[in-house]
């Protein structure tokens, strides 16, 4: 069961799409939030003077989905100033920062190793980083320490809109449940035809495709006009989340996809409508179950 919190976000000049400082209460993290207009305005900002570990986000070349950049400053303002002039993708920026400036560089290339591996394991948004950096050598109390920064990083981070580095929930947190309201156990969904079978179920974070499911490899003239489509299906299939088995693709992790019709989009090969497509074991469709829970 996840632990509840509260957050404080300030809006610093007023515009709610400007500058945010973000932090979680009894934490020692610190967000700083902003659009990359902004960089010349903030760059006095105390917090960018400090050691800490930072995200550029902007869309890909293509258009299609976001892409990501994890570095680390010491202090993180000269890093974001390179970053201006040599990378172009990038729209906004999130920099975190311990409040009392208590990180060293060897903490923030900790986070920068860890958020880096994180997301290429999560596979939901590609990286710019052209590399893996190894962690760095910590004692045990620092590991320790940077452990738990690293959790309260990654519990405010979907708050700001970034799930990159969020791996499929366990089936325990599913959204809808087999037993009804209070019940804890997952309703599982199934998505069958076209000779291919899924498993599936709802979560927070959004519909998950369980792994072992199946995907069709012949797509039909109507999805390859589904840029986003195709650009998911590109993307698993160039990240080994689905494989060529045989007469079928094999997902071979949990992957969470943004809504049911985007999964069975994908195990179909085409468009669909995953409030009906997908069914529970009783032949019910999503929709029928979610009317049911929604009317009790």
């Amino acid at each position: 069961m996840s632990t509840p919190f509260s957050l404080r976000i300030f809006v610093a000049d007023g515009d709610p799409d400007g500058l945010r400082i973000v932090e979680r209460f009894n934490a020692s993290a610190r967000a700083v939030v902003f659009p990359r207009a902004l960089l010349p305005q903030v760059k006095a900002r105390p917090e960018l003077q400090q050691t800490g570990v930072y995200l550029l986000l902007g869309p890909r070349p293509d258009g299609e989905g976001e892409l990501l950049y994890v570095g680390e400053g010491d202090p993180i303002l000269p890093r974001l100033q390179d970053h201006q002039s040599k990378k172009d993708f990038w729209t906004r920026a999130i920099g975190f920062v311990a409040v009392g400036g208590l990180l060293n560089k060897a903490h923030v290339q900790f986070l920068e190793a860890r958020l880096i591996a994180l997301a290429r394991a999560a596979k939901r948004v590609p990286l710019d980083n052209g590399n893996s950096p190894g962690e760095p050598t910590l004692s045990e109390a620092d590991r320790a320490d940077m452990e738990v920064f690293l959790s309260h990083m990654l519990g405010m981070l979907p708050v700001l809109g970034v799930h990159a580095f969020e791996s499929a929930p366990a089936a325990a947190v599913s959204v809808l449940t087999a037993g009804g309201p209070g019940s804890a156990v997952p309703a599982l969904l199934y998505c069958n035809g076209k000779g291919v079978e899924a498993t599936g179920y709802e979560s927070s974070q959004g519909f998950v495709v369980k792994a072992g499911s199946q995907a069709v490899k012949a797509v039909t003239a109507s999805f390859t006009q589904m840029a986003g489509a195709c650009e998911v299906r590109d993307d698993l299939l160039k990240n080994g989340v689905l494989v060529d088995e045989g007469d079928a693709l094999r997902f071979t992790q949990d992957y969470v996809f943004s809504a049911p019709s985007s999964a069975s989009d994908i195990v179909l090969g085409g468009c669909t409508n995953g409030r009906l497509t997908w069914r529970d074991a009783k032949g019910r469709t999503l929709k029928e179950l979610q009317t049911a829970e929604a009317s009790t």
